[in-house]
Protein backbone atom coordinates (compact mmCIF):
# COMPACT_ATOMS: atom_id res chain seq x y z
CA UNK A 1 0.00 0.00 0.00
CA UNK A 2 3.06 2.49 0.80
CA UNK A 3 4.18 2.29 -3.14
CA UNK A 4 0.59 3.15 -4.12
CA UNK A 5 0.47 6.11 -2.07
CA UNK A 6 3.94 7.45 -3.28
CA UNK A 7 2.81 6.88 -6.71
CA UNK A 8 1.03 10.13 -6.98
CA UNK A 9 4.53 11.96 -5.74
CA UNK A 10 6.80 10.41 -8.32
CA UNK A 11 5.09 11.29 -11.16
CA UNK A 12 4.58 15.03 -9.66
CA UNK A 13 7.72 14.77 -9.69
CA UNK A 14 8.72 13.44 -13.14
CA UNK A 15 5.88 16.32 -14.08
CA UNK A 16 7.84 18.66 -12.37
CA UNK A 17 11.40 17.82 -14.07
CA UNK A 18 9.52 17.82 -17.83
CA UNK A 19 8.14 20.90 -17.62
CA UNK A 20 11.73 22.24 -15.90
CA UNK A 21 13.54 20.64 -19.11
CA UNK A 22 10.78 22.23 -21.70
CA UNK A 23 11.42 25.90 -19.76
CA UNK A 24 15.03 25.50 -19.92
CA UNK A 25 15.29 23.91 -23.45
CA UNK A 26 16.87 26.20 -26.15
CA UNK A 27 14.89 27.45 -29.00
CA UNK A 28 15.89 26.50 -32.19
CA UNK A 29 16.69 28.96 -34.49
CA UNK A 30 16.56 27.49 -38.22
CA UNK A 31 18.28 29.51 -40.70
CA UNK A 32 18.59 28.73 -44.85
CA UNK A 33 21.46 28.64 -46.85
CA UNK A 34 21.53 27.74 -50.55
CA UNK A 35 25.43 26.68 -50.80
CA UNK A 36 27.47 24.38 -49.11
CA UNK A 37 29.03 24.27 -45.32
CA UNK A 38 32.71 25.27 -46.72
CA UNK A 39 30.69 28.78 -48.09
CA UNK A 40 32.69 31.70 -45.86
CA UNK A 41 28.69 33.07 -45.37
CA UNK A 42 28.04 29.47 -43.93
CA UNK A 43 31.08 29.79 -41.42
CA UNK A 44 30.73 33.29 -40.50
CA UNK A 45 27.15 32.42 -39.55
CA UNK A 46 28.07 29.08 -37.86
CA UNK A 47 30.33 31.62 -35.71
CA UNK A 48 28.07 34.00 -34.81
CA UNK A 49 25.36 30.95 -33.97
CA UNK A 50 27.57 29.69 -31.59
CA UNK A 51 28.78 33.07 -29.94
CA UNK A 52 24.63 33.93 -30.12
CA UNK A 53 24.33 30.52 -27.86
CA UNK A 54 27.19 31.45 -25.25
CA UNK A 55 25.85 35.41 -24.86
CA UNK A 56 22.82 34.13 -24.20
CA UNK A 57 23.23 31.29 -21.85
CA UNK A 58 22.23 28.54 -23.96
CA UNK A 59 18.84 29.84 -24.52
CA UNK A 60 19.49 30.00 -28.22
CA UNK A 61 20.77 27.40 -31.40
CA UNK A 62 21.41 28.20 -34.52
CA UNK A 63 20.49 25.33 -36.92
CA UNK A 64 22.46 26.31 -40.70
CA UNK A 65 20.46 24.37 -43.56
CA UNK A 66 22.96 24.52 -46.22
CA UNK A 67 22.35 22.94 -49.95
CA UNK A 68 18.96 24.60 -50.20
CA UNK A 69 17.34 22.18 -47.70
CA UNK A 70 14.88 24.55 -47.23
CA UNK A 71 14.39 25.84 -50.49
CA UNK A 72 15.68 28.10 -52.65
CA UNK A 73 16.71 31.80 -51.52
CA UNK A 74 12.78 32.70 -52.41
CA UNK A 75 11.31 30.14 -50.82
CA UNK A 76 13.71 30.86 -48.00
CA UNK A 77 12.46 34.46 -47.35
CA UNK A 78 9.16 33.61 -47.75
CA UNK A 79 9.40 31.00 -44.81
CA UNK A 80 11.01 33.83 -42.96
CA UNK A 81 8.29 36.37 -43.26
CA UNK A 82 5.22 33.84 -41.89
CA UNK A 83 7.38 32.59 -39.17
CA UNK A 84 7.96 29.02 -40.50
CA UNK A 85 11.90 29.41 -39.95
CA UNK A 86 13.69 32.21 -38.02
CA UNK A 87 16.23 33.15 -40.38
CA UNK A 88 18.11 33.22 -44.32
CA UNK A 89 20.84 34.32 -46.08
CA UNK A 90 19.46 36.08 -49.89
CA UNK A 91 20.41 37.92 -52.19
CA UNK A 92 19.85 41.50 -52.38
CA UNK A 93 17.82 41.29 -55.89
CA UNK A 94 14.96 39.77 -53.82
CA UNK A 95 14.78 41.98 -51.16
CA UNK A 96 14.38 44.58 -54.22
CA UNK A 97 11.27 43.34 -54.80
CA UNK A 98 9.95 44.49 -51.19
CA UNK A 99 11.00 47.81 -50.93
CA UNK A 100 12.87 49.23 -53.86
CA UNK A 101 15.25 51.31 -51.79
CA UNK A 102 17.76 48.01 -51.62
CA UNK A 103 18.44 48.43 -55.13
CA UNK A 104 21.08 51.69 -54.40
CA UNK A 105 23.25 49.30 -52.44
CA UNK A 106 23.44 46.80 -55.50
CA UNK A 107 24.64 49.40 -58.50
CA UNK A 108 27.03 49.41 -60.28
CA UNK A 109 30.41 50.58 -59.27
CA UNK A 110 28.62 52.05 -55.92
CA UNK A 111 31.43 50.50 -53.52
CA UNK A 112 35.43 51.04 -54.60
CA UNK A 113 36.26 47.58 -52.97
CA UNK A 114 36.18 45.14 -49.91
CA UNK A 115 37.41 48.09 -47.38
CA UNK A 116 34.59 50.43 -48.62
CA UNK A 117 31.85 48.22 -48.27
CA UNK A 118 32.94 46.50 -45.63
CA UNK A 119 33.04 50.33 -44.24
CA UNK A 120 29.01 50.74 -45.60
CA UNK A 121 28.02 47.36 -43.92
CA UNK A 122 29.45 48.07 -40.25
CA UNK A 123 28.99 51.62 -39.44
CA UNK A 124 25.49 51.44 -39.08
CA UNK A 125 24.35 53.76 -42.41
CA UNK A 126 21.72 51.82 -43.82
CA UNK A 127 20.66 50.29 -40.10
CA UNK A 128 17.43 52.52 -41.34
CA UNK A 129 17.34 50.82 -44.42
CA UNK A 130 17.43 47.48 -43.08
CA UNK A 131 14.41 48.48 -40.66
CA UNK A 132 12.39 49.15 -43.39
CA UNK A 133 10.93 46.04 -44.13
CA UNK A 134 9.91 44.99 -40.52
CA UNK A 135 6.35 45.43 -41.61
CA UNK A 136 6.51 42.59 -44.48
CA UNK A 137 7.39 40.22 -41.99
CA UNK A 138 11.44 40.40 -42.00
CA UNK A 139 14.20 42.20 -41.05
CA UNK A 140 17.66 42.49 -42.76
CA UNK A 141 19.98 42.00 -39.04
CA UNK A 142 23.54 41.92 -41.47
CA UNK A 143 25.00 42.26 -45.21
CA UNK A 144 27.66 39.68 -46.23
CA UNK A 145 29.79 40.67 -49.45
CA UNK A 146 29.27 38.24 -52.31
CA UNK A 147 32.26 39.42 -53.59
CA UNK A 148 33.50 41.85 -56.45
CA UNK A 149 31.85 40.00 -59.63
CA UNK A 150 34.22 40.60 -62.87
CA UNK A 151 33.70 38.93 -66.50
CA UNK A 152 35.48 36.17 -67.69
CA UNK A 153 35.29 35.00 -71.25
CA UNK A 154 36.52 32.88 -73.97
CA UNK A 155 38.64 34.03 -76.87
CA UNK A 156 40.53 36.46 -74.57
CA UNK A 157 40.79 39.20 -71.76
CA UNK A 158 38.54 42.09 -71.44
CA UNK A 159 41.07 45.10 -70.92
CA UNK A 160 38.89 48.14 -72.07
CA UNK A 161 34.92 48.73 -73.23
CA UNK A 162 35.65 48.37 -77.21
CA UNK A 163 36.94 44.42 -75.96
CA UNK A 164 33.39 43.99 -74.68
CA UNK A 165 31.91 45.16 -78.02
CA UNK A 166 29.08 41.98 -79.20
CA UNK A 167 30.21 39.89 -76.05
CA UNK A 168 27.46 37.79 -74.90
CA UNK A 169 28.16 37.30 -71.04
CA UNK A 170 25.21 35.28 -68.65
CA UNK A 171 23.69 37.61 -65.81
CA UNK A 172 21.35 36.99 -63.19
CA UNK A 173 17.72 37.68 -64.20
CA UNK A 174 17.87 41.01 -62.79
CA UNK A 175 17.09 44.01 -65.09
CA UNK A 176 19.92 46.09 -63.06
CA UNK A 177 22.80 43.45 -64.27
CA UNK A 178 21.23 43.27 -67.82
CA UNK A 179 21.51 47.27 -68.28
CA UNK A 180 24.92 47.13 -66.08
CA UNK A 181 26.52 44.72 -69.19
CA UNK A 182 24.66 47.19 -71.39
CA UNK A 183 26.81 50.23 -70.06
CA UNK A 184 29.89 48.25 -70.23
CA UNK A 185 29.41 47.45 -73.79
CA UNK A 186 28.34 44.06 -73.90
CA UNK A 187 25.63 42.04 -73.86
CA UNK A 188 23.72 40.75 -70.60
CA UNK A 189 22.05 37.34 -70.98
CA UNK A 190 20.13 36.14 -68.47
CA UNK A 191 20.89 32.60 -67.23
CA UNK A 192 19.93 29.64 -65.03
CA UNK A 193 23.55 28.85 -63.35
CA UNK A 194 23.60 25.59 -64.23
CA UNK A 195 23.47 25.79 -68.14
CA UNK A 196 26.04 28.99 -68.31
CA UNK A 197 29.02 26.07 -68.71
CA UNK A 198 27.40 24.38 -71.23
CA UNK A 199 26.53 27.57 -72.75
CA UNK A 200 30.13 28.99 -73.27
CA UNK A 201 31.31 25.91 -74.51
CA UNK A 202 29.06 25.66 -77.36
CA UNK A 203 29.18 29.52 -77.83
CA UNK A 204 26.02 30.25 -77.02
CA UNK A 205 27.76 32.71 -74.79
CA UNK A 206 31.28 33.95 -75.11
CA UNK A 207 31.41 34.55 -70.88
CA UNK A 208 29.93 35.37 -67.94
CA UNK A 209 30.43 37.10 -64.91
CA UNK A 210 31.17 36.53 -61.21
CA UNK A 211 33.17 36.34 -58.37
CA UNK A 212 36.61 34.24 -58.48
CA UNK A 213 35.17 31.96 -56.10
CA UNK A 214 32.27 30.68 -58.00
CA UNK A 215 34.52 31.05 -61.20
CA UNK A 216 36.75 28.08 -59.45
CA UNK A 217 33.80 26.19 -57.40
CA UNK A 218 31.76 25.88 -60.49
CA UNK A 219 35.01 25.27 -62.75
CA UNK A 220 33.87 27.36 -65.55
CA UNK A 221 37.78 28.29 -66.02
CA UNK A 222 37.66 24.79 -67.76
CA UNK A 223 35.90 26.71 -70.60
CA UNK A 224 36.70 30.54 -69.97
CA UNK A 225 39.80 30.60 -69.61
CA UNK A 226 40.31 34.51 -69.32
CA UNK A 227 39.20 36.28 -65.91
CA UNK A 228 39.79 40.37 -66.18
CA UNK A 229 38.92 42.34 -62.74
CA UNK A 230 36.21 44.86 -63.77
CA UNK A 231 34.52 44.51 -60.29
CA UNK A 232 31.41 46.57 -61.76
CA UNK A 233 29.20 44.85 -59.50
CA UNK A 234 29.40 43.82 -55.30
CA UNK A 235 25.92 42.82 -54.79
CA UNK A 236 25.25 42.15 -51.34
CA UNK A 237 23.43 38.87 -49.91
CA UNK A 238 21.62 39.52 -46.86
CA UNK A 239 20.86 37.88 -43.65
CA UNK A 240 17.55 38.46 -43.13
CA UNK A 241 15.45 37.09 -39.86
CA UNK A 242 11.76 36.93 -38.74
CA UNK A 243 9.65 39.76 -37.09
CA UNK A 244 7.98 37.14 -35.39
CA UNK A 245 10.77 35.93 -33.92
CA UNK A 246 12.80 38.82 -33.18
CA UNK A 247 9.89 40.18 -31.30
CA UNK A 248 9.71 36.80 -29.13
CA UNK A 249 13.02 37.23 -27.83
CA UNK A 250 14.02 39.45 -24.71
CA UNK A 251 14.95 42.62 -24.69
CA UNK A 252 18.49 41.45 -23.89
CA UNK A 253 18.46 38.58 -25.98
CA UNK A 254 17.44 40.57 -28.93
CA UNK A 255 20.02 42.91 -28.54
CA UNK A 256 23.06 40.14 -28.22
CA UNK A 257 21.14 39.13 -31.30
CA UNK A 258 21.32 42.10 -33.08
CA UNK A 259 24.90 43.09 -32.02
CA UNK A 260 26.92 39.77 -32.85
CA UNK A 261 25.03 39.26 -36.37
CA UNK A 262 26.59 42.58 -37.31
CA UNK A 263 29.58 41.55 -35.70
CA UNK A 264 29.28 38.72 -37.94
CA UNK A 265 30.19 41.09 -41.37
CA UNK A 266 33.55 41.73 -40.15
CA UNK A 267 34.32 37.45 -39.83
CA UNK A 268 32.52 36.91 -43.37
CA UNK A 269 34.26 39.75 -45.14
CA UNK A 270 37.83 38.27 -43.78
CA UNK A 271 36.73 34.69 -44.87
CA UNK A 272 35.80 35.77 -48.22
CA UNK A 273 39.13 37.41 -48.93
CA UNK A 274 40.93 34.88 -47.99
CA UNK A 275 38.84 32.25 -50.03
CA UNK A 276 39.27 34.73 -52.86
CA UNK A 277 43.29 34.53 -52.98
CA UNK A 278 42.80 30.44 -52.44
CA UNK A 279 40.16 30.31 -55.40
CA UNK A 280 42.25 32.51 -57.80
CA UNK A 281 45.39 30.73 -57.25
CA UNK A 282 44.08 27.38 -57.38
CA UNK A 283 42.20 28.86 -61.12
CA UNK A 284 45.84 30.11 -61.72
CA UNK A 285 47.21 26.37 -61.38
CA UNK A 286 44.79 25.27 -63.95
CA UNK A 287 46.07 27.41 -66.70
CA UNK A 288 43.62 30.01 -66.06
CA UNK A 289 45.16 33.60 -67.43
CA UNK A 290 44.04 37.15 -64.46
CA UNK A 291 44.44 40.68 -66.02
CA UNK A 292 43.91 43.63 -63.74
CA UNK A 293 41.71 46.57 -65.96
CA UNK A 294 41.67 49.90 -65.92
CA UNK A 295 38.16 50.53 -64.25
CA UNK A 296 37.92 54.47 -64.53
CA UNK A 297 36.27 54.07 -68.18
CA UNK A 298 34.01 51.61 -67.50
CA UNK A 299 33.20 54.08 -64.09
CA UNK A 300 32.11 56.76 -66.28
CA UNK A 301 30.14 54.80 -68.84
CA UNK A 302 27.87 53.45 -65.98
CA UNK A 303 27.90 56.89 -64.23
CA UNK A 304 23.87 57.37 -66.30
CA UNK A 305 23.15 54.03 -65.19
CA UNK A 306 23.23 55.05 -61.99
CA UNK A 307 21.53 57.92 -62.51
CA UNK A 308 18.78 56.49 -63.78
CA UNK A 309 18.56 53.98 -61.15
CA UNK A 310 18.27 56.63 -58.17
CA UNK A 311 15.10 57.66 -58.49
CA UNK A 312 13.72 58.98 -55.25
CA UNK A 313 14.49 61.35 -52.65
CA UNK A 314 15.00 58.23 -50.12
CA UNK A 315 17.25 56.43 -52.26
CA UNK A 316 19.59 59.55 -52.82
CA UNK A 317 20.22 59.82 -49.70
CA UNK A 318 21.47 56.26 -49.07
CA UNK A 319 23.40 56.44 -52.66
CA UNK A 320 25.40 59.95 -50.84
CA UNK A 321 25.64 58.41 -47.36
CA UNK A 322 27.19 55.34 -49.40
CA UNK A 323 29.46 57.49 -51.46
CA UNK A 324 30.62 60.04 -48.67
CA UNK A 325 32.46 56.60 -46.92
CA UNK A 326 34.72 56.34 -50.04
Amino acid sequence: MKTFKTLPVAAALVSALSLSAVANAATEIKAAFNQSDQHPQYQALHEFGEKLNKATDGRYTLEIYPNELLGDQRASLELVQNGAIQMAVVANPLVENYNRNFSVIGLPYVYSGYDHQQAVFTTGVLDDLFKETSRMGFEVVAAYTGGARSIYSKAGPVNNIEDMNGMKIRVMQSDTMIKTLGCMGGQGVPMGQGEVYSAIQQGVLDGAENSEITYYDLKQYEVAGYYSATRHLMVPDLVVASSFFLNSMSKEDRAAFERLAKKSIDTQFDLWKNQVSISKKAAEDTGAKFNEVDIEPFVQACKPLQEELIQTPEQKAIYERITALL
